[in-house]
């Protein structure tokens, strides 16, 4: 590869981590051409990114943004895959899934919601990270639901109030 073509790629690197918020680094070597196209397929299903890129040119992308991304340099080695995506947990669940029927891929590495994860052994823990848009519908239902019992509470003794209404004012004096 020649440096300008290097440099492009590079360029391209930090466009793609600058538009997308979510990054896992994974490890997919040892994946058959069958098993790893089918990877790409549910990665593309499920609006995921795959990107295979070299250790080097993935390091100087890094270098060249502006947050401080040096907790990742430690697993640049061996083979690694991008996955870029805007969801926090879709990709560790992708994981999860398909190492029921394959050994890899193997978490090196995730950047989710401006947070480090490092090693395989964080993708339950991403897993349960919830969405922005999850944790916005519970404090809505949790808000909700003192309101609710309120007005559950007013409509139930409604009925009870005006009928003892009712009936103390027909009651002969």
């Amino acid at each position: 590869m020649k440096k300008e073509e290097k440099d492009q790629v590079i360029i391209e690197l930090v466009e793609k981590l600058n538009a997308t918020k979510n990054f896992y680094l994974t490890d997919t070597s040892s994946l058959t051409v069958e098993k790893t196209n089918k990877l790409r397929r549910i990665c593309f299903n499920r609006k995921i990114e795959l990107k295979v890129v070299k250790n080097t040119l993935l390091r100087k992308a890094f270098e060249r943004m502006e947050m401080d991304y040096s907790p990742l340099f430690p697993v640049l080695h061996g083979a690694t895959a991008v996955m870029f995506t805007d969801s926090v947990n879709e990709p560790a669940k992708l994981i999860k899934e398909f190492r029921k029927t394959s050994d890899r891929p193997t978490l090196k590495a995730a950047y989710v919601e401006e947070s480090f994860y490092i090693g395989d052994n964080q993708v339950d823990a991403l897993i349960a990270i919830k969405t922005k848009n999850e944790v916005i519908g519970e404090i809505i239902g949790l808000l909700q639901s003192p309101a609710k019992n309120v007005i559950s509470a007013l409509q139930s003794g409604g009925n009870t109030i005006a009928g003892l209404v009712k009936t103390l004012s027909e009651r002969p004096e």
